[in-house]
């Protein structure tokens, strides 16, 4: 665990060593204090020695001022150091999901992810603030102070060492039984935010299906869900506070009962009585401020459970950084090619794809929902690899690129069009950060998205809103399509993107494509067959399957299921 952790403290190493430095300090600093109160009542008052009783006091006023001048600086630099942390472990979570495929962040879900860069790393950065000052303050000032309290009177002192197997003992059951509530807290708090994360997401149409109470409801039994878990969990957390203060107390009163009566006997003076309770009381503080560490570890646990399970996930989809390929050409092919989401090959959602697609050809990929058309095209990028076969561009298998190199020259515009808040130049140079004017321009017009660009007052430095919500559907197909025109690529992919589109722009988007960019490998997914007419080949898949491919004209004469899809649409429009 310090392995995985330990990097991400780079550049705030020195706050996690002053701090306990610092509290180190405070410590001693504060353990002589009573040591000189016991010589002021034994010596300086017994005595009347009037100049002793100022010097040793004037000495723990110092002292106490540079106690707690250390105690602030300590707390400075712990606070510094577990937001360093926090920082640290969050940009290394963040980079490791980057490096995720779809795969591996459907079996976290988004929902998950979020939370354990968010509630699972506060919980670790307050523990970690805790662990660097009290880990050192408790066992520094429970060692100081037995060896001060031992020297005022050993007998005394000896009583407090009956309280530490009842601690032990009552640290261990909670620990044991605390973990799991914990982990199942999580669990729960994964669930209530993926609740509001749809609900947000959905808004329009939880308020167009008038579903706002259904929705409060769901929402309520999440978070009720959350606050039972903590309840449960917390309740036995709580029962170390009494069991700790009955401790404290109860050899306090021993050591005052014990103490008195030496007194009386004769045998131990007032001052080393206070002096040995003060110390017997910081002991039994620094165990009961282990402890409440010790319980904070717990409680972190399922929080470092869950993110090393991050750290620890082997992405999908490995990199091959020593490749020296370049994508010389837009052609595919698919060899073989056998697919399932869960590994299991006696449940693909693929099975023996053959086809090639020679560079600069426009097909087209029709069927019923769910014959897997749009995971198809995901193998040709990697965002999912193959179960079985292979996928070649350019001639090479595309595991035998850079993933940066194969996905430069593969855009693709996906089913669920996502803008990013920012001003439409921003989105549009998301396909290439160095585009000029001009070519921003030139990409809108393939696109058909510069007219209604232009019609909005700021141009494209109009703002969009979280995702895009200020632009139609249509219009957020066609600028994700010039933003992936402006990536320049061998491969472009239109996963059913024109379907928010009239038949009129979708005609001229398809026009510019045959006529502007012929050097272009094009793959037009599609439910009309309007948008697929005029392509090269058209590939039918039926259940994961191919079950055609040719021309329009020969698949209408040959496969009955792209006949039946192109007379129903003809039926529809008529």
């Amino acid at each position: 665990m310090i392995k995985k952790f330990s990097p991400c403290l780079k550049g705030y190493g020195i706050y996690a060593v002053l701090a306990p430095a610092t509290i180190a300090l405070e410590v001693i600093l504060e353990v002589f204090i009573p040591y000189l109160m016991a010589q002021i009542i034994d010596i300086g008052i017994n005595r009347g020695d009037y100049s002793f009783i100022l010097q040793r006091g004037a000495l723990m006023v110092l002292m106490a001022i540079l106690s707690l001048f250390c105690g602030a600086l300590s707390g400075a630099f712990a606070a510094r150091a577990s937001a360093g942390l926090a920082y640290g472990v969050r940009k290394k979570l963040y980079e490791k999901i980057q490096d995720f495929s779809f795969a591996n962040v459907d079996k976290f879900s988004t929902a998950s992810l979020v939370t354990r860069m968010t509630t699972d790393v506060n919980s670790v950065q307050q523990a970690f603030m805790m662990i660097i000052r009290s880990c050192i303050r408790s066992p520094l000032m429970l060692i100081t102070a037995t060896i001060m309290a031992f020297r005022l009177n050993s007998q005394l002192a000896s009583i407090f060492l009956f309280a530490i197997p009842v601690l032990g003992t009552a640290l261990f059951i909670i620990a044991k039984m605390a973990y799991p509530r914990f982990a199942k807290m999580f669990e729960k708090f994964d669930y209530m935010n993926r609740r509001i994360q749809e609900t947000l997401i959905a808004i329009r149409v939880v308020k167009t299906f008038v579903k706002g109470d259904y929705e409060a409801e769901e929402f309520e039994k999440a978070a009720d869900g959350v606050r039972a878990a903590q309840v449960k969990a917390e309740k036995l957390i709580i029962t170390n506070g009494p069991i700790m203060q009955l401790t404290i107390y109860a050899t306090t009163i021993a050591i005052c009962w014990f103490g008195g009566r030496s007194i009386i006997a004769g045998r131990m003076e007032v001052g080393a009585l206070t002096g040995v309770i003060t110390y017997v009381s910081q002991i039994l503080m620094s165990l009961m401020m282990l402890s409440f560490v010790f319980v904070s570890i717990v409680m972190t646990r399922a929080s470092i459970a869950r993110i090393c399970e991050v750290f620890d996930e082997i992405p999908d989809i490995r990199d091959n950084p020593s490749s020296e390929l370049k994508v010389s050409d837009g052609s595919i092919e698919f060899n073989n090619v056998s697919f399932s989401y869960s590994k299991n090959k006696e449940n693909k959602v693929l099975s023996d794809i053959n086809l090639k697609i020679g560079s600069g050809d426009k097909i087209g990929i029709v069927g019923a929902t769910g014959s897997a058309k749009t995971t198809l095209v995901q193998l040709i990028p990697r965002l999912y690899d193959v179960t079985d076969g292979k996928v070649l561009v350019g001639g090479h298998d595309v595991r035998d690129y850079k993933l940066e190199e194969l996905r430069e020259n593969v855009a693709m515009v996906l089913q669920k069009n996502v803008l990013f808040t920012g001003t439409i130049r921003d989105n549009l140079k998301w396909g290439n950060e160095s585009a000029t004017e001009e070519e921003i321009i030139k990409a809108a017009k393939k696109a058909q998205a510069h007219d209604f660009i232009m019609s909005f007052p700021e141009g494209y430095d109009t703002e969009l809103g979280q995702g895009g919500v200020n632009v139609s559907g249509g219009q957020k197909q066609r600028l994700c399509i010039a933003r992936a025109l402006l990536k320049n690529p061998k491969i472009i992919i239109l996963d059913d993107s024109t379907s928010a589109v009239d038949t009129a722009t979708d005609s001229e988007i398809r026009k510019t494509f045959r006529e502007e960019l012929d050097h272009v490998t094009t793959i037009v997914i599609a439910q009309r067959i309007a948008s697929v007419i005029d392509a090269d080949k058209i590939v039918v898949l039926d259940e994961g399957k191919i079950n055609g491919v040719g021309t329009h004209d020969e698949l209408l004469g040959e496969n009955a299921i792209y006949r039946e899809i192109y007379q129903s649409q003809r039926k529809g429009e008529q």
